[in-house]
């Protein structure tokens, strides 16, 4: 049996923060602001694997008002919900994904981001595809206020 997720995210770009994505550091004067490490892309990801199990959203399972969250790595919090996802008897078979900033380029960033990905959710870099794109200087994103990540899921049953 086959399930299906797809998560979104969104964070504003602030002084004094770590620029954070795909659990990589990223060189940039400005990072995401967030309640944890305001990981745009592996927040997506997470948000994506728990609608396919409709276990609901990351803020759910990692409230921004509990503080054992605060300043949270989000590569850990992903592997707590891949650790949901193998309890309930599913994989992760395909990971697609998209990261929307105007800048700075994510593309000397993709493959350690993938391998990231793929290590958090015990699967093959293969099956995991993160693509980058800006907004051709539209809105939010474009005006360099903020950085967005959505990505889609497929789950496969172990049984």
């Amino acid at each position: 049996m086959y399930r299906t997720g797809i998560g979104f995210d969104v964070h504003t770009l602030a002084e004094d923060r770590l620029l954070i994505i795909g659990g990589v550091q990223i060189p940039h004067p400005k990072g995401l602001l967030g309640h944890s490490d305001a990981d745009v892309l592996v927040h997506a990801v997470m948000d994506a694997v728990l609608g396919a199990l409709a276990l609901g959203d990351i803020g759910q399972h990692f409230p921004d008002t509990d503080l054992k969250f605060h300043g949270a790595d989000s590569l850990k919090l992903l592997s707590h919900v891949q650790g949901l996802a193998e309890e309930k008897g599913y994989v992760c078979t395909n990971l697609d994904s998209i990261i929307m900033a105007e800048k700075p380029k994510m593309a000397p960033y993709l493959m350690e981001m993938k391998t990231n990905l793929a290590s958090a959710l015990k699967i093959k870099t293969e099956q995991v595809s993160i693509k980058a794109t800006t907004t051709e200087r539209l809105g939010v994103i474009g005006r360099e206020e903020g950085i967005a990540a959505q990505a889609i899921v497929l789950l496969n049953s172990m049984t």
